[in-house]
C-alpha cells in the first residue's frame, strides 16, 4: 500500500471514530430528553391529582416511576462505558459526566413525584381544603423551572440555565407562605393536623423538586461553559429556622 492510500485509510478510520463517538453522545442526550419528559409528566400528574382530587392521575404517576428508574440506569451504564472506552476530554467529558448527574437529578424528581402521588391518594379521601390550590400554583412554578432547564440542556444554553438557577427563590417564597398558612390551620383547629401534615410533606416534595431542577441548571451551565456558577445559590426557604410555638387546643 502506498503512502497516499495509507493516509486515506487512516483518515477514514478517524472520521468513523469521531462520527461513532458523536452518535454515542447524541444517544445520551436523547436519553436525557426522554427521561426529562417522563419526569415532567409524572410531576405534573402528581400535582394535578391533588388539585383535581383525581385518583387515576395519582395512580398513573406512581406507576410511571419504574420506567424513569430504568432509563436512569441505562443512561448511567452508557455513560460509564463511554468514559471507559473513549476517554473523552474537554467538552465531551463534561457532556458525558453531565448526563450521569442530570439523570440522577431526574430520577430523584421522579421519586418525589411518586411520593406526592401517594399523598394525593390519602388527601383525596379527606374533605377538600382550599390550600390545595396554593400547592397547585407551587407545582406549576416548579414544572416551569423543570421545563426551562431541560430546554437549556437541549439547546446547550448556559444563559437559560443561569436564569433558572437564579429564580429558585420564587418556589421557596410560595413554600414559606404555604408553610405558615398550614401551621396557622393546625394551631386554630387540631383536627386538621393530620391533613395539614400531609400537605406539608407534599409542599416540601414540590420544593425539593425545584431544588433538583436548580441542580440541573448548575450542571448544564458547567457543561456548556466549563465554569461553575460562582455565587451562592439564592435560597428563600426559611422554614428550617422558623420558631413556631405550637400548642394544640384541648
Amino acid at each position: 500500500m502506498d503512502d497516499s492510500n495509507e493516509f486515506e485509510t487512516h483518515k477514514d478510520m478517524s472520521e468513523h471514530t469521531v462520527r461513532s463517538f458523536t452518535e454515542q453522545l447524541e444517544t445520551l442526550s436523547t436519553g436525557i430528553a426522554q427521561m426529562g419528559g417522563l419526569a415532567e409528566a409524572q410531576l405534573a400528574d402528581a400535582v394535578e391529582a391533588i388539585a383535581k382530587r383525581d385518583i387515576a392521575l395519582a395512580e398513573g404517576a406512581i406507576a410511571g416511576d419504574p420506567r424513569i428508574d430504568q432509563l436512569q440506569q441505562q443512561i448511567e451504564d452508557h455513560a460509564l462505558k463511554l468514559l471507559a472506552l473513549r476517554q473523552p476530554m474537554a467538552v465531551d467529558l463534561r457532556e458525558t459526566l453531565a448526563a450521569i448527574k442530570i439523570a440522577c437529578e431526574l430520577e430523584r424528581i421522579g421519586d418525589l413525584a411518586k411520593n406526592i402521588a401517594k399523598r394525593a391518594l390519602v388527601l383525596n379521601r379527606e374533605p377538600p381544603i382550599r390550600l390545595t390550590q396554593s400547592l397547585a400554583r407551587m407545582g406549576r412554578a416548579t414544572l416551569s423551572q423543570l421545563k426551562r432547564v431541560l430546554d437549556a440542556y437541549s439547546d446547550r444554553d448556559a444563559a437559560g440555565a443561569q436564569q433558572v438557577w437564579r429564580q429558585d427563590d420564587e418556589i421557596d417564597e410560595i413554600y414559606n407562605s404555604l408553610f405558615r398558612e398550614l401551621l396557622t390551620y393546625m394551631m386554630e383547629d387540631p383536627r386538621t393536623i393530620s391533613l395539614c401534615t400531609h400537605l406539608l410533606f407534599v409542599a416540601k416534595n414540590i420544593e425539593r423538586s425545584g431544588d433538583h431542577a436548580t441542580n440541573i441548571a448548575e450542571t448544564v451551565y458547567h457543561m456548556v461553559t466549563g465554569r461553575h456558577l460562582e455565587n451562592e445559590r439564592p435560597k428563600a426557604d426559611v422554614t428550617s429556622s422558623t420558631n413556631v410555638p405550637f400548642e394544640p387546643k384541648t
